[in-house]
């Protein structure tokens, strides 16, 4: 046999080769058409995953309604791995889709990549050689804030800011969604008309573009690339880091549900509401109970058994309700007075006699208020089904035609719902027009969320009932914009973006030209 030093080193590259394709393909399908085969030939190689259990699972969502089937799954242990990826399809002469996926908690197949690649940004969370993923710190520039992975889930980054009294200020209701996933789009709920949604309380990101570039980016550095990245849909780049806004956190919550049969006094009291600066209330958001659906919900199981029943007798009467949410925060400097400042607040408000509840509850716990509902479902097996949900920014202009249109003629009458229906306003002025999030132009428009959900036999009716919704407001000249938005043709994501569409076509031929990011939003890539 030869001595070592005689074998020539490429029969050792050779065998390194080997050994690498054997180590992969037991993860193997038929080596896919769509990705470039030098991809063996690097180290992230054995990062790559092909075999039905990583592809099923990149191939849905929750939304559990499309399936697009990527070539590969990739499991990425640093931010490095990520641009790499990224560097492999952009030098490619056939560029293959990347889309990042966060908790999978798309719709309609948004963070999917079709004979693409997948990135499972979790992969991130689970190597410890990754750093810290939620650092809190503080300037005297920006005060507290956190720099979080892109990959940190929120209800991560609440329990971490605690430690040291602090939360950042704005919510989603539902917080096992990733930052980078939530930043994509806006991320709001009720605290969004005094805050603002999500991505106005970001100082500054860290982003790899669609040509694997590593950019730092905020209002002063890059800032073209950060008000590209907020609210873009993941179109401009994929987000490893953000410096969260913080602030003093507070303890507990005063938790009210407020019931009205007038949709006029409704509204008009939630605007009240959100109009007041000084010392008003932390939290409104607003829901319809109909006849077919329960007082309580996934989403918070907030009504006593009696109260339940009170609401369902009236419920008979009246066929539909209006259920104002409203939550003021308070700690132990302010409990001996939270009492009396939410009976001034209240006051002069036109809620039904004798249908005000109130619930006391801890901060974290009312933040947190849909896990348990998620977890009840999980055990019914009712969770992980269909769910052809529709959210929308309708203008305050029309929300009354909306009401008779919608709530009341398509949702009261056909008689389907399925799940919570929010209705609720919030304030044009928080938003940063400059954020590729495209709202509504008025000074004030509401957030309505149709979370349905269905079964594998009449998912398709439920989403039938939402394109007649759409369709009352096209030809009723109702000019609402979608949140989440899923659309099916070029001139619809043209009038999506209105004025912004050749801002976002320019930030797109920028920082990803090739048109690799996202592929399963079809902003660029009908198929």
């Amino acid at each position: 046999m030869p001595k070592p030093s005689s074998i020539p080193a490429c029969f050792f590259m050779l065998l390194f080769i080997i050994g690498r394709f054997i180590s992969i393909i037991g993860k193997f399908r038929p080596w896919p058409n769509s990705l470039p085969r030098q991809v063996l030939f690097l180290d992230i190689a054995t990062k790559l995953r092909f075999d039905p259990d990583a592809i099923n699972t990149a191939s849905s969502d929750f939304g559990k309604l499309v399936q697009e089937i990527p070539s590969a799954v990739f499991y990425p242990s640093s931010v490095p791995d990520i641009i790499r990826v990224i560097n492999v399809s952009y030098n490619s002469s056939v560029p293959f889709g990347i889309a990042a996926r966060g908790h999978g908690h798309s719709i309609r197949g948004q963070a999917m990549a079709p004979n693409g690649v997948v990135i499972e940004m979790s992969s991130l969370s689970d190597c410890t050689s990754n750093g810290t993923k939620i650092k809190v710190s503080w300037s005297p520039s920006l005060g507290y804030y956190a720099d979080v992975g892109g990959e940190q889930l929120w209800i991560d980054v609440l329990r971490t800011t605690l430690d040291y009294g602090l939360a950042p200020v704005s919510w989603t209701d539902y917080l096992y969604l990733t930052v980078g996933g939530t930043l994509s789009n806006a991320g709001i709920s009720g605290q969004t008309f005094r805050h603002g949604p999500q991505i106005s309380n970001v100082h500054e990101l860290d982003v790899i573009t669609g040509k694997g570039e590593f950019i730092t980016c905020s209002k002063h550095m890059n800032s073209e690339l950060y008000y590209a990245v907020l609210g873009g849909l993941g179109q401009f780049g994929i987000i490893t880091r953000a410096r969260i806004v913080l602030d003093k956190a507070p303890t507990r919550v005063k938790w009210l549900r407020i019931m009205y049969d007038d949709f006029s006094s409704f509204t008009r009291d939630q605007e009240y509401l959100i109009s007041i600066n000084d010392n008003g209330v932390d939290y409104v958001e607003g829901s319809l109970i109909l006849q077919q659906s329960s007082p309580n919900n996934w989403r918070s199981s907030f009504f006593s058994a009696s109260h339940q029943s009170k609401i369902s007798s009236l419920l008979t009467e009246r066929g539909i309700l209006y259920c104002m949410e409203v939550v003021k925060y308070y700690d132990d400097n302010t409990a001996a007075t939270v009492d009396q400042e939410l009976e001034l607040l209240l006051e002069g408000l036109h809620y039904i006699p004798g249908f005000l509840f109130k619930k006391d509850d801890s901060f974290v716990g009312f933040l947190n208020r849909v896990r348990s509902g998620e977890l009840k479902l999980q055990s019914k097996g009712l969770w992980d089904v269909p769910h052809p949900w529709l959210n929308l920014f309708v203008p305050k202009s029309r929300i009354m035609d909306f009401n008779a249109g919608v709530f009341v003629d398509i949702l009261l009458k056909q008689n389907k719902a399925t799940g919570p229906i929010l209705v609720y306003p919030t304030s044009k002025k928080m938003w940063d027009e400059r954020m590729s999030a495209v709202v509504p132009d008025e000074d004030t428009f509401y957030c309505v969320g149709l979370l349905q959900s269905g079964t594998l036999d009449d998912w398709k009716n439920l989403d039938d009932q939402n394109n007649e919704l759409l369709e009352f407001c096209d030809k009723n000249g109702i000019e609402i914009k979608q949140y989440l938005p899923h659309y099916k043709t070029r001139q619809d994501w043209m009038n999506h973006f209105g004025s912004k569409w050749s801002t976002f076509q320019e930030r797109k031929a920028r920082f990803d030209p090739k048109m690799i990011l996202s592929p399963g939003q079809k902003i660029f890539n009908f198929v």
